[in-house]
């Protein structure tokens, strides 16, 4: 799905702003009935522009407030050893994104701990797993911007 309409637009905005409003609220807040909404909505999940909803937690408050970038660099570039790594780093829950890389880093990881002695834990179980030639990680100081909210085309058909 690659076409949106004012409507559609607007229902994305206000869920990625509050995705637990209730089908009413979300309803009137773009003008539709509840009906054509849910239609509306039901439609973007179905072709998977709308993945699924979830709560966003603070991870301070769960325990997990350091945030860490692993940047990995490889001699192995095959589809073996990277479908080994892939198997590897799914399973590290720490691990909540990993993305292939171009330029100079191969793969970068964005890794949530507790402290330093968390994640040389979480470091030790992934050279455990697959052969790394180099890694290297940064330490978050402070997070100056965050959201999950992915820009929406044409945004002035939201006003």
């Amino acid at each position: 799905m690659s076409e949106f309409d004012r409507l559609d637009l607007r229902l994305l905005a206000a869920l990625q702003e509050d995705a637990s409003v209730s089908l009413g609220d979300l309803a009137e807040s773009v003008g539709l009935s509840t009906n054509a909404c849910w239609r509306r909505v039901k439609r973007l999940e179905e072709a998977g522009v709308i993945r699924k909803r979830v709560a966003l937690l603070d991870p301070a408050a769960v325990g997990c407030p350091v945030t860490v970038f692993v940047a990995v660099r490889t001699n192995q570039h095959t589809h073996e050893w990277l479908d080994a790594f892939a198997r590897a780093v799914q399973t590290i829950p720490e691990v909540v994104e990993f993305y292939r890389m171009s330029g100079d880093l191969d793969y970068l990881l964005k890794i949530q701990v507790a402290d330093i002695a968390h994640y040389d834990r979480v470091y030790k179980r992934l050279i455990r797993e697959i052969s790394l030639s180099d890694v290297s990680a940064s330490f978050a100081m402070e997070q100056i911007k965050y959201t999950t909210a992915i820009p929406l085309p044409d945004k002035t058909v939201l006003s």
